[in-house]
């Protein structure tokens, strides 16, 4: 298995629309084929730590059977298309990858 996680930090001024079409955006990489589970989510409303980020707008996780199936999804025009009609959202993106 191979799970890829991705945190998604936006401006504060980033319209609720905006947020809303990254959201949606976000969905439609379930349908890429070497998807086997997608889950995104937002800041669960946990108590603050000091270990605790909470900073980010949206957590991304995606499994995998292996390597080669991230490989295929990073590469699939559905991932690219997402990349191009949202990355003007960000301010930056978290990226944790783990076999």
């Amino acid at each position: 298995m191979f799970v890829h996680s991705v945190r998604f930090y936006l401006s504060p001024a980033l319209p609720a629309e905006r947020r809303a079409a990254l959201r949606a955006g976000l969905e439609t990489l379930r349908t890429i084929p070497s998807v086997r589970q997608l889950f995104v989510g937002t800041p669960a409303p946990v108590p603050a730590r000091p270990i605790l980020d909470s900073e980010y707008a949206f957590a991304l996780t995606v499994l995998f059977d292996d390597l080669a199936g991230h490989g295929a999804y990073q590469t699939h025009p559905t991932h690219l298309k997402f990349v191009a009609d949202h990355k003007d959202c960000w301010t930056r993106i978290a990226v944790f990858d783990a076999a």
